[in-house]
Formats: structure tokens, C-alpha cells, sequence
């Protein structure tokens, strides 16, 4: 059988697993092809969820259609696959066989709710974006667990509300992965829109069954919404005992393959196992690089790109910021234009590899004319 009539399955309606349905047919794919998501809202963007969904009632998700690639869709959950007979099983019981595997299942939002524990609010739907926004019509005070990108969106979102919002984190907002120096800014920002910052030392709890509020060690905080932006774990579960997954994730290599043969795995699922640091990067541009990949090695060609694309961008209390290059970020940047005083800057970061980070820091510039700084680390002429 040639590869370009094979059964392929994709487990997972994400960015991921649509990029790889529509890399299929466009590099000549004439076999079945199945896609198992357990997403009743169907594909749709999930970036846009925090960055603009939240803020108005009537915004809808930013859905994809995929009809023109006649793709047999089963609105189901995967929960096991056999890879001896090669046939993923989903919860209603059906068995649906493959002779390629893309697994693109995503993350989950990471919980911190105790066990039993009712009422914890987190982001990563559609369906949790619209129970959010009903929340966030009635309330008035707000705690976000988490300063990183996702709790800094729904912090703005609040301000933009007209909701007191209080943020709770270990570290200062984003310093993990942008630095203390763009921290100390973002900062600044949000304190000057109301938005307010307790710093703790330690991991909290949620208060109350259903949840109130937020347990620190020496005090508690109460507030009509607490929402929790504490990261997310990969959806890994249906994948118990074939060996596919660890503890990190979907382990994949160069050409997104995994350790079991033709089975390949893409976005927020997968990490780099011939990295350093077996550490996921679920951005959105990783996911679309490596759903392309995955796509190609499923029919044995050479991919058309790389599995990682070092860009992504957020946008804070309307402050918009790409960034091209490996992160974290250390130090104090070059400034290449602007400044970060006056929310408007190019900033260059050079780290010991040799590879630069550019970050336009509310400052409109085009993704191509980062991507080639980073390349090349000219100083653009004004």
C-alpha cells in the first residue's frame, strides 16, 4: 500500500491535529482520514479565548472549517489505543483502526482544587470561556491563581471589566519566561490599572467548597471569582501502557515521530525528546511547525519546516508583545528602538548559543521583520 492511501487517524480537533489534516491532503494524501476530538464546540482557535473572548459577550470562537478535506469526524474521546492491532478505542466504544497515528490530544488546565472540592474556574475551552464570562458578568472582586501568560490575559480582561482583580503567584507576572526586566514593567502597568499582586512562597489552596477564595500560609483572600491559570498537564491518559507517553508528555524527535512505530505526535502534547530538558513549549506557532512535520513523516516525506517555531505573542492591559527566540529571557536587554518606559520598544536578548530573542514590546512591527532580527540582529534604520 502506498503511503499516500493509508488510514490515517489524528486523535485531537486542536491547532495541531487541523494543520496536520490540511498538511495531508496538500502534500497528495488520497487515503481515508479519520479525526477523533472530544470537543463538542468542534475547531476553533483557543488564543483568542483570553485575549478577546472574555471581553465581550458576543464573541464567538474563531472556528475552522475543514470541509473541503473530507475528513470522516468523530466527536468522541480516545481512551486507549492498541498498537499491536493498531486501533485507537474511544469512550462509546468504538474501534477505529489506523495504519498512521497522529496523536495531537493537546493539554488539560492544571488543577489545584482538592479532591471533592467543587467550583474551581479555569480557562481552556470554549465552553469554559462562555462559564467564565457568565462569571465574570456578576462579579465585582476577582483571584487569579498564576501571573504567567494565560492569568496576566484574564487579569486584563477583569481591568477592562471594571472588576478589582488580585493576582497570586510565586514569581512576579511572566518573570519565569520574559525576565525581571519586561516583569518589572508589565508590573508597573498592571498596578497602575488596579490590578493588584500578592506574592507567596509557597503553593496555594482554594478556600470553601464550592471555592471562595484563596489559602495562603498566614492569611486568606475571598472574592466573587477565583479563577485558576496554573498551567496545564498533557492529555496523556489514553495513551496508559503502550509506552507512548511519560510524565512530560509525547516524546517525539526531529521528524515528530515517537517511540513506537508509526505514531507520530504534535503540539502541546509533545516535547523534544532529544532536547536537553525534556520541557513542552505549548505555544500556538510550535503546534502549527509541528503538525506539518507530522503530517509529512506520516507519508514518509521530508518535512517542508522545522518541529519548532520560537515565536508567540500576548497582549496585556492592551499592550501588545511578540516575541521571536528562545526563551527565558536573562538580563537587561539592547534596545533597539524605543523605550520600554514609554510602553514602546524593540528589545534584542543574546543568549550564550549564539541565538538572539527580539521582543517588540507594544511597538507594531511586522512578524517577518522579527524573525529576521533574530536571524540576523541587524539594527533596523528608522
Amino acid at each position: 500500500m502506498s503511503t499516500f492511501d493509508r488510514r490515517i487517524v489524528i486523535v485531537g480537533d486542536s491547532i495541531a491535529g487541523c494543520t496536520a489534516a490540511r498538511e495531508l491532503r496538500a502534500r497528495g494524501h488520497r487515503g481515508p482520514l479519520t479525526m477523533i476530538g472530544a470537543d463538542a464546540d468542534g475547531c476553533y482557535a483557543r488564543p483568542p479565548l483570553s485575549k478577546h473572548v472574555l471581553k465581550s459577550e458576543a464573541a464567538e470562537a474563531e472556528r475552522w472549517d475543514l470541509s473541503d478535506l473530507h475528513i470522516t469526524s468523530i466527536v468522541d474521546r480516545a481512551v486507549s489505543v492498541d498498537t499491536d492491532t493498531r486501533t485507537v478505542t474511544t469512550v462509546s466504544g468504538a474501534d477505529v483502526p489506523y495504519d498512521a497515528l497522529i496523536v495531537a490530544t493537546g493539554a488539560a488546565a492544571r488543577r489545584i482544587a482538592a479532591h471533592g472540592q467543587a467550583g474551581e474556574t479555569v480557562l481552556r475551552t470554549f465552553a469554559d470561556a462562555r462559564a467564565l464570562g457568565s462569571r465574570l458578568n456578576q462579579a465585582r472582586t476577582a483571584i487569579i491563581v498564576g501571573a504567567g501568560f494565560l492569568g496576566m490575559e484574564v487579569a486584563s480582561t477583569c481591568a477592562f471589566r471594571g472588576i478589582e482583580a488580585t493576582v497570586v503567584d510565586i514569581d512576579a507576572p511572566l518573570e519565569r519566561l520574559l525576565g525581571s526586566f519586561l516583569s518589572e514593567s508589565i508590573l508597573l502597568r498592571a498596578e497602575s490599572a488596579s490590578v493588584n499582586f500578592v506574592r507567596v512562597d509557597r503553593p496555594v489552596s482554594l478556600l470553601g467548597n464550592p471555592v471562595v477564595g484563596v489559602e495562603l500560609a498566614e492569611r486568606t483572600l475571598a472574592a466573587d471569582l477565583v479563577v485558576t491559570c496554573a498551567g496545564d498537564v498533557p492529555e496523556t491518559s489514553w495513551l496508559d501502557g503502550t509506552g507512548i507517553a511519560d510524565r512530560y508528555g509525547v516524546g517525539i524527535d526531529e521528524r515528530c515521530t515517537t517511540t513506537v512505530s508509526n505514531i507520530f505526535a504534535a503540539g502541546d502534547v509533545a516535547y523534544s525528546r532529544t532536547a536537553p530538558a525534556q520541557v513542552r513549549s505549548p505555544f500556538w506557532s510550535n503546534a502549527v511547525a509541528q503538525g506539518k512535520v507530522a503530517a509529512a513523516s506520516a507519508l514518509g516525506l521530508d518535512p517542508t519546516c522545522a518541529p519548532t517555531d520560537d515565536y508567540f505573542w500576548t497582549e496585556i492591559l492592551g499592550l501588545a508583545i511578540k516575541v521571536v527566540g528562545p526563551l527565558p529571557l536573562h538580563g537587561d536587554p539592547t534596545v533597539l528602538e524605543g523605550s520600554v518606559d514609554d510602553g514602546s520598544a524593540l528589545l534584542q536578548w543574546n543568549h550564550d548559543d549564539g541565538r538572539k530573542t527580539i521582543v517588540a514590546f507594544g511597538m507594531k512591527k511586522p512578524v517577518g521583520l522579527l524573525r529576521r532580527l533574530a536571524r540576523e540582529s541587524a539594527v533596523p534604520t528608522t
